[in-house]
């Protein structure tokens, strides 16, 4: 019994490897060497694969963003120094108009156009008319360490009938500064004389009603806007154009007298004169000590502008300055790190 069921055990070992276990076990072996050829093409840093692929275009962009501000501010730099240029050419051009000898007004301003007059110092002769002054402002002033607000006066200077060497048309000057009281004084007076034209109007309206009056009377009484005054008046200025002003300077509002910078075709057509009227700024440097305002402008705030060559050479070491830093960082921050052992 026993011997037949050893037979039967060993019979059965011989035929397996042959009949049923070599299609198992062939499987298992393919599928092994499957898996770890899958394994090893993952694990293999030089074969192209689609995720690594991504991972590359976005660690270029990347890259080319964190020297983004670097370039910018080199730019911003770059800048800097031909703005500087430039303004070192506008203010020799300034510069040399005004070391030139003024002029008669009338003989250059029939052959050139107030653009190309621009900083060109001429003679005026003429009269103020006073009525139709204008206040631009406020400006202030530093008056012996001391700030004070003010006005910029700006009047018409008309030509005087008869007079040879006076200015053929009218044309805009700027005065100087003056303090807010005069501003206040002329806002006063324009209402007191508003008042009395309506005084004698009604007068002479009860007037008119009697009959002793309306005998003797040939006309009633009214009252007349007083006349530019005929006293000559020689202006030594520099023709000058409008004020750029920034965004943060309101608008002018001509209707309510609110002047906040110099706009020479509105200032003209508020005043009664043509859009193109020349404007010039009192560079006279000959005050009265008895009557010191308005206050000429002195010819060398001219030469000057709120931005100076010096300026624009510092913000130029800035900004380079900025760009080196970023850059620096952006180089620290892609440098590869040594791994210690």
């Amino acid at each position: 019994m026993a011997a037949s069921i050893s037979k039967t055990l060993t019979r059965n070992i011989r035929l397996s490897p042959t009949t049923t276990s070599t299609p198992s076990i062939h499987r298992f072996f393919t599928t092994s060497t499957a898996s770890a050829s899958a394994l090893s093409a993952i694990d293999d840093p030089t074969l192209p694969q689609p995720q690594q692929q991504g991972k590359q275009g976005r660690g270029i962009w990347s890259k080319m963003f964190l020297f983004l501000p670097g370039a910018i501010t080199f730019g911003l730099g770059t800048w800097q120094i031909v703005r500087r240029q430039d303004k070192i050419k506008t203010l020799d051009y300034r510069r040399e108009r005004l070391t030139m000898e003024p002029v008669e007004f009338n003989v250059i301003a029939s052959g050139e156009n107030s653009t190309t007059l621009e900083f060109r110092r001429v003679v005026c002769r003429g009269a103020f008319d006073e009525k139709k002054s204008i206040f631009v402002g406020p400006r202030s002033r530093s008056i012996s360490g001391i700030t004070e607000n003010g006005y910029y006066l700006i009047t018409p200077l008309v030509p005087i009938s008869g007079s040879l060497n006076s200015i053929q048309s009218p044309v805009l000057v700027n005065r100087g500064w003056v303090p807010r009281s005069w501003r206040d004084k002329a806002l006063e007076s324009s209402q007191d004389l508003g008042e009395d034209k309506n005084i004698p109007n009604s007068a002479s309206l009860s007037d008119e009603n009697r009959s002793f009056w309306r005998f003797w009377s040939k006309k009633p009484q009214t009252a007349e806007d007083p006349a530019p005054s005929d006293t000559p008046v020689e202006v030594v200025g520099v023709i000058r154009g409008s004020e750029n002003p920034s965004i943060f300077v309101p608008g002018n509002d001509p209707t309510s007298g609110q002047w906040f910078f110099v706009d020479v075709p509105a200032i003209a057509n508020a005043s009664g004169l043509q859009q193109n009227a020349v404007y010039i700024e009192d560079i006279n440097e000959n005050v009265s000590p008895i009557n010191p305002y308005p206050v000429p402008k002195d010819a060398s705030t001219l030469i000057r502008s709120s931005v100076m060559p010096q300026d624009h050479l510092n913000y130029t070491f800035t900004w380079y300055s900025l760009s080196a830093a970023v850059t620096y960082m952006a180089y620290k921050r892609l440098k590869p790190r040594k791994v210690r052992r």
